[in-house]
């Protein structure tokens, strides 16, 4: 009778702890969705800047400063945001020649691990080392050094932490999945 009540009381803190992990899921998935269809849109606007700057060039004779520098920004916020769309997806580099022949446990435990031991500590250096950086370019109100470029560098520069956040933010949805995984959970 013991083991029968033991095993129930298990079942019963395993499906809440299955209810707060999808509480805090599901909202946390809905942002990194977001974010991925701005990143698309990002994507497209990019391509149109550079299909502009191509013809300009090369069938005008003209070319913008701005909007090749724009290229680049827009490029840079699609890499700092895509890092955690990609991590969400599966899409992330890893050694798969090693990795695509473990057990599904073994995958979660190997997630988990990376994550907290070395995603998240990298990407805490890499915030609040900017920090600094992304201040000094605010303060002196940081311009493009061509003539023509952008200013307010500051802002792309404030993509470096915020992107890095995200990706933070990924990486909790992430474990939460691979905990999911690891306790049978779909």
């Amino acid at each position: 009778m013991q083991n029968v009540s033991n095993k129930t009381l298990e079942d019963i803190n395993s499906s809440k702890a299955c209810s707060y992990l999808t509480k805090i899921e599901k909202p946390l998935m809905f942002i990194i969705n977001i974010i991925g269809k701005i990143l698309a849109i990002i994507m497209l606007l990019m391509i149109l800047n550079v299909l502009f700057d191509v013809v300009m060039r090369y069938f005008f004779h003209n070319s913008s400063v701005g909007m090749q520098e724009l290229e680049w920004h827009l490029f840079s916020v699609i890499i700092l945001f895509g890092m955690g769309y990609a991590l969400n997806e599966e899409a992330h580099v890893r050694v798969d020649f090693l990795y695509d022949d473990f057990s599904k446990k073994t995958k979660a435990y190997i997630n988990i691990f990376g994550s907290i031991f070395f995603l998240i500590p990298v990407a805490l250096i890499i915030i609040f080392g900017s920090f600094e950086f992304v201040m000094d370019a605010y303060n002196i109100n940081e311009i493009s050094e061509d003539p023509g470029g952008l200013t307010h560098r500051w802002v792309i520069k404030t993509m470096i932490p915020l992107g890095f956040i995200f990706l933070i933010l990924s990486s909790f949805v992430y474990i939460i999945k691979n905990i999911k995984i690891l306790k049978g959970i779909k």
